[in-house]
Formats: C-alpha cells, sequence, structure tokens
C-alpha cells in the first residue's frame, strides 16, 4: 500500500510550466502576508479605533443624560443643551413625556455595548435606550425622567473612514508588485523556455543555429553545456558517416570487379556467385543506412502523404506486390522532416511486412500531436516479449515471425533510428488484420 502523501493533491492542483510556478511561489508569500497586515493592522485597528470612538460617544451621551437630569426644565437646560450640540456637532432634541417600550432595538452593537458600561456607571444598569443606525447619522434615543433624550450622531464619529482608503492602497501596491514579479518572471523564464526549444528541436533532428546563450549564470552553464553535448553529437555522427562511407566505397570497389567478371561466366556456379555479390551489396547499403542516421540530408516541410505513398510504391516495386499494399493516407500532414530517411524508414517498414504478410494496410493520420503511420499485415506476428528484441541491430528471431529473413537484421533498427531521430518512436504491437503492426509516431 503506498504511502499518503500530503502534499499529493496540490502538486495536482499545481500549473506544470516554471512560468506560473515561480509567480505562484513568489505571490503566495505576498498574498499570505497581505492577509496577515490586514487582520493584524487593519481589522484589529479598526474595531479598536471603532470601540475607542463609540466609548468617547457614549461618554457624551452620559454627560446629555445627566446634564438633562440635574437641571429642571427651564430656559438653563435647554441653552446648556444647545450648547453641547454646537461643541459635539449632534442633534439633541426632547421627546417630553415619551418613553421606550421593550424590546429595545440595538442595529449598532458595537455602540450598545459602550452605552451600556457608560450608564451602569453613571446612570444604572437599567436605563432603557435604542439605537439605529442610518445612512449618514446613528440615532440614539434614551429615557430620561420627563421624556426621551434622542441624539443624531455623525457617522464618522463613531466609524473610521479611512478604511476604503486603506484597502485602496493595499490593493494598487500588490497590483503594481504582481507587475514587476510579472516582468522579471518573465525575463528570467524566457532563456530557460528558448533552451527547452532549442534541445527539443535539436532531439527532432531540426536546426538550432540560431541559439545562445543568455539569461542567470546558471542558465548560461545549462545551455554551454547543450551547445558542447550538440557539437559532440554532430562531429560523432560525421565522423560515424565519413568512416562508413569509406568502408563502403572501399569494399564496393572489388565488389564491382567481381561483378564484371561474373558477369562474362554463364555457368550455374555464377549464377548463384551474382546473386550472392548482389546480397553482399545490398547488406552493404543497409550496413551505411544505419550507420549514416540521420547525417547530412536537411530538415525541411514536406507532406507526409506523398512521402507515404512513395515508400509503398518503391516497396511494393521491390517485393513485386503492388496489389497487395492498400494506403489510406490523411492529405495535408505538413511537417519538417528529413524527407529520404523518413521514406527509407516507411519502405523498410512496408517492405518487413510484405516479407511476412499476403496483405499490407498503410495508413497515415493525425492523433493530436503527433502524426502516426500505422502499417498493418496479416502475417505470422511476432510473440509480445519478443517484440523489443526485432529492433537489436544484426539480431534474427529464431521462432515464430522471422523479421530479418533474407536480410541483415538493420530493417527495423534503421526505421526506429530514423524516428527517434526525428523526436519520434516506432512501436509494434498487435494488428486488428491478426498480423503485426508498425505504429510509426512523429511529433508535429
Amino acid at each position: 500500500m503506498r504511502g499518503f502523501h500530503p502534499f499529493r493533491f496540490l502538486k495536482r492542483g499545481m500549473p506544470r510550466g516554471l512560468f506560473w510556478r515561480s509567480f505562484i511561489i513568489i505571490v503566495t508569500p505576498m498574498v499570505m502576508l497581505q492577509c496577515f497586515v490586514s487582520y493584524a493592522f487593519f481589522v484589529r485597528h479598526y474595531d479598536i479605533m471603532t470601540a475607542r470612538m463609540a466609548r468617547g460617544v457614549a461618554a457624551d451621551v452620559g454627560y446629555l443624560v445627566n446634564l438633562e437630569e440635574s437641571y429642571p426644565p427651564g430656559t438653563q437646560r435647554q441653552q446648556l443643551l444647545d450648547m453641547a450640540a454646537r461643541n459635539l456637532q449632534y442633534q439633541i432634541s426632547l421627546l417630553p413625556g415619551a418613553s421606550l417600550s421593550k424590546p429595545y432595538r440595538h442595529s449598532a452593537p458595537y455602540l450598545s455595548g459602550p452605552l451600556n458600561a457608560t450608564f451602569r456607571d453613571q446612570l444604572g444598569e437599567t436605563r432603557p435606550f435604542t439605537t439605529r443606525l442610518g445612512d449618514d447619522f446613528a440615532d440614539i434615543q434614551v429615557e430620561v425622567k420627563d421624556g426621551v433624550l434622542r441624539l443624531s450622531v455623525p457617522k464618522k464619529r463613531l466609524i473610521a473612514s479611512n478604511a476604503d482608503v486603506f484597502i485602496l492602497w493595499m490593493v494598487i501596491s500588490s497590483l503594481v508588485l504582481i507587475a514587476v514579479a510579472l516582468l522579471f518572471l518573465r525575463n528570467q523564464v524566457r532563456p530557460i523556455e528558448r533552451l527547452a526549444r532549442a534541445a527539443d528541436a535539436f532531439g527532432k533532428g531540426r536546426s538550432v543555429a540560431d541559439f545562445k546563450p543568455a539569461g542567470a549564470a546558471e542558465v548560461r552553464r545549462a545551455a554551454l553545456a547543450f551547445l558542447t553535448m550538440r557539437e559532440r553529437i554532430e562531429r560523432y555522427v560525421q565522423q560515424r558517416t565519413e568512416m562508413l562511407a569509406g568502408v563502403s566505397h572501399d569494399l564496393k570497389t572489388p565488389l564491382t570487379r567481381i561483378k564484371l567478371e561474373l558477369a562474362m561466366m554463364q555457368d550455374a556456379e555464377a549464377k548463384a556467385m551474382r546473386e550472392d555479390v548482389a546480397e553482399m551489396e545490398h547488406m552493404l547499403d543497409e550496413y551505411l543506412d544505419f550507420a549514416r542516421g540521420e547525417g547530412g540530408e536537411d530538415v525541411l516541410p514536406a507532406d507526409l502523404s506523398d512521402i507515404v505513398h512513395d515508400a509503398a510504391i518503391a516497396a511494393s516495386r521491390a517485393r513485386g506486390g503492388a496489389d497487395r499494399v492498400k494506403v489510406a493516407a490523411e492529405p495535408g500532414i505538413v511537417i519538417a522532416v528529413r524527407r529520404n530517411a523518413l521514406k527509407r524508414c516507411t519502405t523498410n517498414l512496408i517492405d518487413n511486412a510484405l516479407k511476412h504478410g499476403k496483405h499490407v494496410d498503410v495508413a497515415l493520420k493525425r492523433n493530436g500531436r503527433f502524426v502516426e503511420v500505422l502499417v498493418d499485415d496479416d502475417g505470422p506476428g511476432i510473440p509480445e516479449h519478443r517484440r523489443e528484441e526485432a529492433f537489436r541491430p544484426f539480431h534474427r528471431l529464431d521462432v515464430g515471425r522471422n523479421l530479418q529473413k533474407g536480410g541483415s537484421g538493420l530493417g527495423l533498427a534503421i526505421a526506429r533510428d530514423i524516428a527517434r531521430a526525428h523526436g519520434g518512436d516506432l512501436i509494434l504491437s498487435e494488428s486488428t488484420a491478426g498480423g503485426l503492426r508498425a505504429e510509426l509516431r512523429l511529433p508535429v
């Protein structure tokens, strides 16, 4: 049983690209910090300031209640209330003979608590009062000995008015920081993306001549290592191709002389020798094709439908079975490939199918980010556990389907080498026709 990984679900939700992962790494702590600051400074500060302002208003209300109850009705009390209203900027009025009925409504709980505390300290705990919040004023009504004292308190005396400014500045600063992070991250990630594209193009056999190291020191070192690796691989391919070309030339010269001498002989032994010499030439050409691999040919856009049809014609002509091959190729699939190499690869697959089957179906289609060339035959096939052996150079299968019958054992090895040189692969599986399916997959 696999152990539980606490971050497995988090990894599934993470973006796959380096740019967005780095962006999340930078933005997440900033957002968390702002949330903490908003709570610790803004929310707490806002609550504390509101409580202080409410206590101040409660003290004013307590003073006005004491003032109203300390003086008898008359001019003096009214003058004192008018002066308090001017100084405190409250609207104060007395409703003679009125009373507050229960239950008392308190729509401003942050104001009700301080009023309760003030009245408890100054006027007793049973003092009836009610508070209601309006758009611009808070309405406070307190029951006094000869009626109800009503006060309209401006909201700015109860609630801190700079909350929206604080939030606005936080949002603006966050957007500025995010924009700066995006700009710098893009500049840092772009060299890595260029290196990835260059490595991908090189893996598909395409030219990357315009690639130059750039970016941070670590990225530059990786780019220089990539360039060094590319030069070594290209030098190795060139040396191998030149060596095998020289060997082929040296061997074909005596073979040509032998062919000329055998052409002048007409006996049965000479005929058998001529067949052996032809087989030796064919094997020598296959050795050279395998050693050459992808070297020498430029990568150019080509219509794969034309390549598949040409390969089918070439294989059918060599095996004398044009009516045994059916091609169903989706038109208009154009990608950058080494045309001759890909034709050789497809020809090898069709030729191999014609060796061991009576009928061969060839299909070309696009499947998402890949192009697939499917070669199906109705031959004996290969057991699943032995299919990988068929790709080993110079290897012959002893039982079942003998893929290298009459050949050098390089047909499938050359085909897979060409497929992988284009960034794709060659896979063997069971065919719907009962034999073997060779699936050539190339990236678009």
